[in-house]
């Protein structure tokens, strides 16, 4: 079993560096380019479980992967609550908020580490049950969560697991204990691995 997790393609916000929690934004023409990468990555592979945040910018990544057929709505996947913070950059929030981390403050009027630890809980719970490979489409910070969570740490650590948009990672087992396989890895690099390890 593997579970591919997508962080979406590039938007004018994260561009821009702005916390986009639940404002409903497209990708940019080159996060739209990226994401049409996943096609060859995921082609190979059966899914009989694809899960992806109801925001536009996570459904379109998924479109353009190729699999959006078979894709479920998925709540919990959707972003972290930034509440006030929604739209502001780290330089503006500190300014508010001097040593402010999401990890460990989590946002006023928005959510808490533990609020998507226990979200990211509900799809691993999910996830695990499926014979064979998941797919699931989302977010920077909740998909931070949620590696966290799949090794057994609290949400809080999800500030260990830097996630660049337009991504693809990769969780797995080894012999029964949750790993981490592939993280963070461009799509240009992960289609060229794959091929080449198909040509071995």
């Amino acid at each position: 079993m593997g579970v591919f997790v997508v962080r979406h393609g590039e938007t004018e916000w994260s561009l821009n560096g702005r916390h986009t929690g639940a404002t409903d934004i497209p990708l940019t023409n080159n996060g739209r380019q990226v994401a049409r990468l996943l096609r060859p990555a995921l082609s190979g592979h059966a899914l009989p479980l694809v899960l992806v945040s109801p925001l536009q910018r996570a459904r379109e990544t998924c479109e353009l992967a190729g699999v959006a057929a078979s894709a479920r709505i998925e709540p919990d996947l959707v972003e972290w609550n930034y509440g006030k913070y929604e739209g502001l950059t780290p330089g503006q929030i500190h300014e508010q908020a001097p040593g402010w981390l999401i990890f460990r403050d989590g946002c006023p009027e928005g959510e808490t580490p533990e609020q998507v630890g226990a979200r990211a809980d509900r799809v691993i719970t999910r996830a695990r049950v499926v014979e064979g490979d998941v797919a699931l489409f989302a977010h920077g910070h909740v998909l931070r969560v949620l590696v966290a969570r799949w090794l057994g740490l609290p949400a809080g650590a999800g500030q260990h697991f830097l996630l660049d948009t337009g991504t693809l990672s990769v969780l797995a087992d080894y012999r029964g204990v949750p790993a981490l396989k592939t993280w963070n890895a461009p799509l240009v690099g992960y289609v060229l691995q794959s091929l080449n390890e198909d040509r071995k």
